[in-house]
């Protein structure tokens, strides 16, 4: 038993030196971290995988946050974008606006007996033949039906054939059923204006009732005749046409209205003049 101890004890002990044998030649030969290294050695691939999984956590994390921030962004440089143009749209209408006053205020000084209420066109009702829009004024403002609507530079626009409390309904030159009392300022012939009423000339006025010997120019300007509803010499529009009537016996005279109705909105109501 004492022999057999003995023998295992001999083996330890060899085992153990040759294992400090071996540590100290691989010590000399890889320095005295060696031990260090190995694990560094296994434990690098592992650090590795987890670093990469790191990395695409972030990077998943940063677009994620990215996007949502340039969302947010986006959404704020839109709101920006349209309160600049909504500020542009209200400048410029200020801008157009302040301009009509000032030629309608020429317009009052060369007319000193005009009363004029400014309206805002609101809606637009037409058809084949008929043309006529609404405004946001109306009986509380002083207005009647028979009144007549103009621009700023006295262009006749059409009359007020409807109203209410807060609006008014008028119906415009180009509507074939409204007739003017007209005259050709250069010449002085007269007759009767009111919107053309044949397919070709859409869009257009109709002088009516001119004499047969008649010399018509192109451009030559056609104004009001005067009476109770429309003061004298306001505009309705240039002779570009003109013929001989169905009947044969008369001129008539095809005109560009004076008032660009693509781009009207805004008139003034004729509330008091003086009627000559």
């Amino acid at each position: 038993m004492k022999k057999q101890f003995s023998t295992r004890v001999k083996a330890i002990v060899v085992i153990a030196l040759v294992l400090a044998i071996v540590i100290s030649i691989v010590s000399s030969l890889f320095g005295a971290t060696w031990p260090e290294k190995a694990v560094q050695a296994v434990l690098t691939p592992i650090r590795s995988g987890v670093s990469s999984i790191v990395r695409q956590v972030e990077r998943y994390y940063n677009y994620i946050f990215g996007y949502e921030a340039l969302e947010a962004e986006n959404k704020y440089l839109k709101e920006r974008i349209a309160q600049i143009e909504d500020n542009i749209r209200q400048n410029d209408a200020l801008e157009r606006e302040n301009r009509r006053l000032q030629e309608l205020l020429d317009l009052k000084e060369r007319n000193i007996d005009y009363e004029l209420c400014s309206a805002y066109i609101v809606a637009w009702e037409s058809s084949s033949w008929k043309s006529s829009f609404t405004i946001a004024k109306g009986s509380s403002d002083g207005l009647a039906e028979g009144m007549v609507a103009v621009t700023e530079y006295g262009q006749v626009v059409g009359v007020i054939q409807e109203v209410g409390p807060n609006w008014a309904s008028i119906t415009t030159v180009l509507d074939a059923s409204l007739k003017i009392g007209a005259s050709i300022s250069s010449s002085g012939h007269t007759g009767t204006v009111q919107g053309a009423y044949t397919t070709d000339q859409m869009g257009k006025l109709r002088m009516n009732y001119l004499p047969s010997d008649a010399v018509l120019r192109n451009n030559d300007q056609v104004v009001t005749t005067g009476s109770a509803v429309y003061p004298k010499d306001l505009i309705l529009g240039y002779i570009e046409d003109a013929g001989i009537d169905e009947t044969g016996v008369s001129k008539y005279a095809i005109l560009t209205p004076a008032v660009d109705f693509n781009t009207l909105e805004q008139v003034f109501i004729l509330t008091q003049f003086q009627a000559d």
